[in-house]
């Protein structure tokens, strides 16, 4: 389906990338690459509070601004298990939750930043948001977002 779309034949899609896992961390480096954004660009202010502000307003943004792209690649279950594999996917999502929740190990923290990020990939995804303007969702999210602690 992908050589289909891109209008090139299989081969020369196997040709470029070796597994089909491959293609698949290719089709979706680039929203990997933007959530990087983000991060960076809330690491910079100097206090804590500045941070998770940029953050949040960043990754709201962000869900809002690629909702339908990112519907797509978070709910295909090949795309699930290549990044639970996916070393810098985790690198990201560490330094997201210590953004979002402050440094630290643990699993709780891993659950929080997953259900964080589940709810807004789930409302910006929910077909009941489908025809809601995106100013309006992306001012709902934010508002609830901050609530998240």
């Amino acid at each position: 389906m992908i050589a289909d779309a891109l209008g090139v034949t299989k081969a020369a899609l196997f040709y470029q990338f070796r597994t089909k896992d491959e293609i698949v961390l290719a089709a979706a480096e680039d929203e990997l690459s933007r959530l990087q954004a983000v991060l960076a660009r809330a690491e910079i202010p100097p206090t804590p509070i500045r941070r998770r502000k940029l953050l949040l307003e960043g990754i709201v943004d962000l869900a809002v601004d690629r909702r339908r792209t990112v519907s797509v690649i978070l709910s295909d279950p090949v795309v699930l298990r290549v990044f639970a594999n996916h070393e810098r996917y985790h690198q990201v999502l560490d330094r997201l939750s210590d953004l979002l929740l402050g440094p630290g190990p643990g699993a709780r923290r891993h659950m929080q930043t997953a259900m964080f990020m589940a709810a807004i990939s789930g409302a910006v995804m929910h077909p009941i948001m489908a025809n809601v303007d995106d100013e309006v969702l992306r001012s709902e999210l934010l508002r609830l977002a901050r609530r998240f602690r």
